[in-house]
């Protein structure tokens, strides 16, 4: 597990937060992360703008809340090309279905409805098809209690069961709102594996998919889509006179 890169895509600052991105990032580098994603809701007082620092990545991230799929769409617009990390806050059925059928999306976070899990075969695979990752979020199992942990559980194993069978990017994230909300990359696999993760699926999605998300979304100007890209025009060949 040394060797391995470690990320987490969703850590709340202020004002979302309670602490400064230099604190968070003191705690998470301590942990062993060499990377965090700085998460602030799009309802917050705009993007944070941190460059990094040597050896440590710190990854422009939002997390979008939307009252209904039009509003979420244009929010979409927005903000893709000026963030590494896109991320939808769900939780409500029209938001998850939007959210999984747009391509510009990344990530969606809290999909779980008062109604159940908040996914199906349909959502999942619609998530597959766009590669929009779906995350799991510890800090519901950590800071819930009684019925509330188990039903989270619950909805963990039934996202479990349906990004398995379709393929869908998994992310275990902390959605830290505080530097007492961080949780080592070992101590975060070994939550998930409670839930039902295997040990393998549980450091991919702290380490290869996160990071992933991150390199799709940094391609030069000229990228249009996997295996297309705009070349820069080449000088025209003279007709014969």
């Amino acid at each position: 597990m040394a060797e391995r890169s470690f990320y987490d895509l969703s850590i709340h600052s202020v004002p979302d937060g309670k602490n400064t991105v230099q604190e968070l990032v003191s705690m998470a580098k301590h942990l062993g992360f060499a990377g965090i994603g700085l998460s602030n809701h799009s309802t917050a007082e705009g993007l944070l703008k941190s460059d990094g620092i040597e050896g440590f990545d710190i990854f422009r991230t939002v997390e979008i809340v939307a009252s209904n799929p039009s509003k979420l769409h244009g929010l979409v617009g927005k903000y893709r090309n000026n963030v590494d990390v896109l991320a939808v806050h769900g939780g409500d059925e029209g938001i998850n279905r939007a959210a999984l059928e747009n391509s510009n999306v990344d990530v969606l976070l809290h999909p779980s409805t008062p109604k159940g899990s908040g996914l199906n075969h349909v959502l999942a695979k619609s998530a597959s098809e766009n590669n929009v990752a779906i995350a799991f979020d510890i800090d519901s199992l950590i800071m819930s209690r009684g019925g509330r942990r188990v039903h989270s559980l619950s909805h963990f194993r039934d996202y479990l069961a349906l990004s398995r069978k379709y393929d869908v990017p998994m992310l275990l994230t902390s959605n830290a709102s505080s530097i007492f909300g961080l949780r080592a990359p070992r101590e975060i696999i070994a939550l998930a594996v409670l839930f039902g993760m295997e040990k393998d699926e549980a450091i991919m999605a702290l380490s290869e998919t996160p990071l992933g998300i991150v390199q799709n979304k940094r391609h030069d100007k000229n990228y249009v889509c996997e295996g297309v890209e705009i070349l820069e025009p080449s000088l025209s060949v003279q007709e014969d006179e």
